[in-house]
């Protein structure tokens, strides 16, 4: 499976993921050429560039289990019936504020700060992201 991760490998790693009816869904791309198509579309919308990264698909829908999100698979041909699916092949018009995410862990990590994918300060959640780390 392939995932959109923002600066992996770094102490700012981030998975991309979308709030879908209160659920944070992260997506999982069966084909890679979707993941990237999925990347450049948020890049157009002046977002932060991801990184398009395959992953184990069960470890990955551990981690979301585990992390309390919802991992929405995206088969290759997906063709959406509905507009909370049309979210699965491009991202929504207005997205989240995330220009200062980077400033806002390094100015208060200790305060649970967020990174784009909701991980704070929580030694739990960071247990995680050190888990999602080991899979690349």
């Amino acid at each position: 499976m392939h995932v959109l991760l923002f600066d992996p490998g770094s102490d700012q790693e981030g998975i991309h993921s979308l709030e879908i009816g209160g659920r944070t869904v992260v997506l999982l791309f069966e084909d890679p050429d979707d993941a990237e198509r999925y990347a450049g579309l948020l890049e157009a919308q002046d977002f932060p560039v991801p990184c398009v990264e395959s992953l184990d698909r069960e470890e990955l829908e551990k981690f979301c289990a585990e992390a309390g999100y919802e991992a929405r698979l995206v088969p290759a041909g997906f063709l959406p019936k509905s507009e909370e699916e049309r979210l699965l092949i491009a991202p929504p018009e207005r997205n989240m504020d995330v220009t200062t995410w980077k400033e806002d862990l390094a100015a208060a990590p200790e305060a649970g700060a967020e990174t784009p994918d909701g991980a704070g300060s929580d030694p739990e959640l960071e247990a995680f992201r050190r888990r999602l780390e080991g899979l690349l």
